[in-house]
């Protein structure tokens, strides 16, 4: 049987098993273990098992408990609730304020968490009734919170783009750094739609009334803004340190966890229930980490193992003669679609394999192509009928808002994030300017 054959066969068989409910990493490493059994023999059984030895040697993930409980710790204790109180005060006066003070707090959420299902959370429970009792039009902001969610998986400390560099073996301060500016640009994107459309339809997104606004003590409105500061305080002290070189990146991601910690205790929030929470989601959210890679190590063993990667390469560059843009936006394309069923660190582990050393192959920038296919991610997450982000909001929304508006509020920033992934596949200088600059220092 030839690569390609086997490889199709591969991965139509991880699909038909995962169409059946079965657990993303059992299927992966049950897929990857059969068939080094199928194809070499008895000994070749024990690929997993060396793939575990692996895991042991890779330090940074470590550093993905110590993330994941410092997000879960911020928003258990409802220092999360703090920040949208501060948006809700600052920004109320303008023109869908409101909205925009969402994304503000989607940004924010994504520099405590690097998850966006932490984000659809806190948007879904804490800002979207808010915005409904105002009076705000709720396809409009339901699609805000959908979108703005996304932010988490590219803003660091982003726990998927730790898993890429794992997995890509490139530098996780590198993606990182990488991740920041795009962010930013996709956040600043969906502020100025915001803003513009609440400009020409202000039935939209009506203002916070005056006397509501003159009620608020200045000292209460000061003291908001010092608890919305407290989050960035933790996420800038963390970072300084590390891009500085004082600490590494497990010391670094160790002293945000302590951060977000002491200021749940300062606060007076934390107890036993939050820290049984949080203790909790994060053996949750680590070992199913853990279990992926370790699933993709064995799977990524066999598949290099065949010599796929090169037949792949032959396959698309000399007998179908593609240029590299073109298979690029291929690749990209297979991220949408099967972001329509998966998640995005089953979408990784799946295609890594292939795709990681043919984007290297072709010329591009790992870590560039580590943005792209994050973008990707978060375009796929919101791509009806069966992005991950639409059946979340459906499970958190209040009745009144169906699964029809739910689908019809998410369009316009599906367009947006379009533009904003064709922007960087413009411009790669936007996400790769501060990884040369750190380089270069």
């Amino acid at each position: 049987m030839t690569p390609e054959l086997i490889t199709l066969f591969m991965f139509a068989t991880m699909m038909v098993l995962l169409i059946t409910g079965q657990r993303v990493f059992g299927v992966i490493g049950f897929v990857g273990a059969a068939a080094a059994l199928w194809l070499w023999g008895k000994g070749s059984a024990e690929m997993p098992f060396n793939a575990a030895f692996q895991v042991l040697n890779w330090y940074p993930l470590i550093t993905v408990p110590f993330f994941v409980f410092m997000g879960f710790m911020l928003s258990e204790s409802g220092i999360a609730s703090n920040l949208y109180r501060m948006f809700h005060v600052w920004f109320g006066p303008l023109r869908g304020g409101l909205a925009l003070g969402t994304i503000g707090l989607m940004v924010v959420i994504s520099c405590m968490n690097g998850l966006s299902v932490a984000g659809m959370a806190i948007g879904a429970t804490v800002a979207l009734p808010e915005l409904l009792k105002r009076g705000y039009d709720k396809i409009m902001v339901t699609g805000v919170i959908q979108a703005g969610s996304s932010l988490g998986i590219l803003i660091p400390p982003s726990v998927v783009l730790v898993l890429y560099a794992m997995i890509a073996r490139q530098s996780v301060l590198q993606l990182w750094l990488a991740g920041i500016l795009p962010g930013l640009l996709m956040a600043a994107v969906f502020s100025i739609y915001i803003y513009i459309r609440c400009r020409l339809q202000p039935e939209l997104a009506p203002t916070l009334p005056k006397e509501e606004r003159d009620a608020i003590p200045r000292a209460e409105k000061y003291r908001l803004l010092g608890a919305g500061v407290q989050p960035l305080a933790i996420f800038g002290i963390m970072m300084g340190l590390f891009i500085s070189g004082i600490t590494s990146l497990i010391e670094s991601s160790a002293v945000g966890a302590t951060l977000a910690t002491l200021a749940a205790a300062i606060s007076g929030r934390l107890n036993r229930k939050v820290l049984a929470v949080t203790t909790q989601q994060t053996l949750v959210i680590s070992t199913m980490f853990l279990w992926i890679i370790l699933a993709a190590l064995c799977f990524g063993a066999v598949y290099d193992g065949l010599g796929a990667v090169r037949a792949i390469e032959n396959l698309l560059l000399n007998t179908f003669d593609l240029d590299p843009w073109t298979i690029l936006i291929l690749m990209l394309a297979s991220f949408v679609v099967m972001g329509m069923f998966l998640d995005d660190t089953a979408m990784l582990v799946i295609v890594a394999p292939l795709y990681i050393p043919l984007v290297i192959k072709l010329g591009f920038d790992p870590i560039w192509f580590g943005v792209l296919y994050v973008v990707t991610c978060q375009i796929a997450y919101i791509t009806p009928p069966f992005g991950y982000n639409l059946f979340l909001m459906r499970a958190m929304a209040p009745p009144e808002i169906s699964i029809g508006d739910i689908y019809r509020s998410i369009w316009p920033f599906f367009l947006l994030m379009v533009l904003t992934l064709i922007i960087l596949m413009i411009f790669p200088q936007i996400a790769l300017w501060l990884p040369s600059l750190y380089a270069g220092r």
